[in-house]
């Protein structure tokens, strides 16, 4: 008879930081790490998560101003509404809670931080069956000339969170809410007064992933989740021969779970 599979074995180290430190030092850490959101604590409490698409949201906001990022600290971007559980539960319950939250966090007895369980650390040990075209997602057309505000607005308004960059009927590169964080915090830490006009400047041809890396309709589910997992990204453009029809993400193949 197979072992039951536990919280403890899915789960992978928690990686956290105070919600006093700064927007910069939470983003590099976020991608050093390879990890979205990050845990937040005070006092080794966790009080939160804070995610790069909050980020983005941030410090794109006009409440920010003209504030520079180092004067800007996690605090403001966390997110209090988190899910947890104990290292000694089934995996199982870990479906549902990563299909509405981005990471679970993990206890130990005397409620200790001890772990936290994303989807990518789901993935690992769960893989959905079908095919690709079960799990695609729309993907968002934009053109390398278009204004980094007006993705930041189609973000905050829509909840877009990824473009497929489309010169003419080619495909050239993507742009992730990641893409657009990073932009923003660079722009808020180099430039001060002028934030404003920096920002106009930017296009998504400026900050896009590229080449486009795709895989194809009929590519085994299994492979996606490797590829993901190996590269450390969390959505695959996918394609009909030169067409990209949509995305894979690590959120559609945990809602198939």
């Amino acid at each position: 008879m197979n072992q039951k599979l536990t919280v403890k074995d899915v789960m992978s180290k928690p990686v956290s930081i105070a919600k006093s430190a700064l927007i910069p030092e939470a983003l590099s850490k976020m991608l050093a790490e390879g990890i979205d959101p990050i845990v937040v604590t005070n006092d080794h409490v966790v009080v939160g998560t804070a995610a790069r698409r909050t980020i983005a949201e941030k410090m794109g906001s006009k409440k920010t101003g003209n504030i520079p990022a180092s004067q800007i600290r996690v605090a403001s971007v966390t997110k209090e509404d988190f899910t947890s559980v104990y290292q000694d539960q089934d995996a199982e319950l870990l479906v549902p809670l990563l299909q509405r939250y981005k990471v679970v966090i993990v206890w130990d007895e005397e409620h200790r931080l001890i772990g936290q369980v994303t989807k990518g650390d789901l993935l690992r040990h769960m893989v959905p069956e079908g095919p690709l075209d079960t799990f695609t997602e729309i993907a968002p057309r934009i053109t390398p000339d278009d204004r980094l505000v007006q993705l930041h607005r189609r973000m905050a308004n829509n909840g877009a969170t990824r473009f497929i960059v489309m010169d003419g009927n080619k495909s050239v590169g993507i742009v992730t809410e990641t893409d657009i964080a990073k932009v923003l915090v660079k722009l808020k830490s180099e430039i001060d007064k002028h934030f404003d006009n920096a920002l106009r400047n930017v296009t998504a041809g400026d900050i896009m992933s590229t080449p486009l890396i795709t895989v194809q309709t009929n590519t085994p589910v299994s492979k996606v989740v490797d590829m993901m997992l190996t590269k450390n990204i969390s959505t695959v453009p996918i394609a009909e021969g030169e067409k990209v029809v949509g995305f894979i993400t690590r959120k559609s193949l945990v809602n198939a779970l």
